[in-house]
């Protein structure tokens, strides 16, 4: 009777692995088609001219979604005459787009052209200028009109208009405000 328990434990055994057999294919989700995947279209690029103070204006062909920031670089990057704080390097570029980089617009030269266009205007003599004609300039109150009547006095005259930014409270930005409106003179040895 031993060998028939063993026998029914076996058919058991293997019939409960045939049902799991069976109920794993039944209840396994059905193959379909392979899934493919295609790449994405690549998207046009979009064509710019630059132009302006850049250093090589021309048509560029871009990525798109490519910035002003881009643009510029492709084109050599700005001039030193450029004004770039007019322009929004994080802009879009927009296909056919035409970016113009202005230039900075110098107070020197403008002077100049009023300068011409009225002969009446005086340039102040920063060796032997008065206290109230200093004070007068812009940028310049009368502690450092003071200023540059004592430095002149201490130092001897200036040389050249440059020399006015030894004196001190007058750097480079109050000396481009003053450039076109001093002068030193003849200056004797």
């Amino acid at each position: 009777m031993t060998k028939n328990w063993w026998w029914l434990a076996a058919f058991i055994i293997v019939g409960i692995s045939l049902v799991a057999s069976v109920l794993f294919l039944v209840a396994r989700p059905r193959r379909g088609e392979p899934i493919s995947l295609s790449p994405l279209p690549t998207p046009a690029p979009v064509a710019v001219y630059v132009n302006g103070a850049v250093n090589r204006p021309g048509l560029y062909y871009l990525p798109a979604g490519s910035r002003v920031d881009d643009a510029v670089q492709a084109a050599g990057g700005l001039t030193s005459l450029a004004d770039g704080s007019l322009l929004n390097l994080a802009a879009f570029l927009v296909d056919g787009e035409q970016v113009n980089i202005p230039e900075l617009s110098t107070p020197t030269d403008s002077v100049a052209m009023n300068r011409a266009a009225v002969p009446s205007l005086q340039l102040v003599d920063i060796n032997s200028a008065s206290l109230e004609l200093l004070d007068s300039l812009p940028e310049i109150g009368p502690i450092t009109a003071q200023a540059i009547i004592d430095y002149r006095v201490a130092y001897g005259p200036f040389d050249k208009i440059e020399d006015i930014m030894d004196v001190p409270d007058i750097g480079q930005a109050t000396f481009d405000k003053l450039r076109h409106l001093i002068t030193v003179g003849a200056v004797l040895p």
